[in-house]
């Protein structure tokens, strides 16, 4: 099984856009997720380093400027989905990359608070 280490800048670059409320609280992350062709799509425009923020996980021994070096996708290229976020703790904890999951966890309670959605 695949080992992951958490991408501070991808935790560094989701809390700016939680600042800069550029968020989507309600989505079917299943129907706005990236897919192949999307990730393409914003690589030809971006570099690998804009494709990284996208992704709270590092892939261990992956090669950098791979996709696959990058997992636990957040958002779709434009926006952070809360849904996203729920994703990412989900799958991290299904496979217990424990700080991946926390990373994400930790982001989508920022999240929650900066949109008033806690009680």
């Amino acid at each position: 099984m695949a080992r992951y280490e958490v991408n501070p800048e991808a935790v560094e670059y989701a809390r700016k856009l939680i600042d800069g409320r550029q968020y989507v609280l309600d989505s079917d992350w299943g129907e706005v997720q990236p897919r192949a062709d999307d990730q393409n799509a914003f690589l030809d425009k971006h570099s690998w380093d804009e494709y990284a923020a996208w992704h709270l996980g590092l892939t261990d021994g992956a090669g950098d400027e791979t996709k696959a070096r990058y997992a636990f996708v957040m958002g779709d290229f434009r926006r952070i989905h809360r849904t996203g976020l729920i994703a990412c703790v989900y799958r991290a904890s299904e496979w217990r990359h424990k700080v991946v999951e926390l990373a994400a966890h930790d982001l989508l309670q920022e999240l929650d608070a900066k949109s008033g959605l806690t009680a």
